[in-house]
């Protein structure tokens, strides 16, 4: 089909479309982390992970907007936490590597002294390097 100003052709290269999603947000051109989707029957609204194509009854929100969320008055916001996202450390995991530092940075002499008398302590330790321990099998 022709129109007065000549062909019509089927695709047109721009820049302004971004392969990004982008907030549902009017207005907000900020990048999508997040998708938004309504479960009406539960009075529900579930916030989770970007998901991995654009729903056409979920919004895509960007950080700002996902963390300011609120629901309607008599619903419940859920929100889902990112498996893919690497874990905050916990106190337990900062204690743990700060004794593996000391342990390793311990003169060779004394952490001796302390595998010997960790292994006549615990019968099911073989040796031990730095903060490793080998361990014999349970069924020996």
């Amino acid at each position: 089909m022709e129109s007065r100003r000549g062909p019509l052709k089927s695709a047109v290269p721009s820049n302004v479309v971004s392969p990004v999603r982008r907030c549902s947000r009017t207005a907000c051109g900020r990048p999508a982390v997040a998708t938004l989707t309504y479960v009406y029957a539960d009075s529900t609204a579930v916030l989770g992970p970007l998901a991995t194509y654009a729903e056409p009854h979920c919004y895509d929100l960007c950080a700002e907007h996902s963390e300011r969320l609120t629901a309607p008055r008599g619903w419940e916001v859920v929100r889902l936490l990112d498996g893919s996202a690497p874990a905050r450390p916990s106190g337990d995991d900062l204690e743990a590597l700060a004794n593996a530092v000391r342990e390793a940075a311990r003169p060779q002499e004394r952490a001796a002294e302390a595998a010997g008398g960790a292994r006549a302590a615990d019968p099911m330790e073989v040796a031990r390097r730095g903060h490793l321990r080998v361990l014999r099998s349970p069924d020996n």
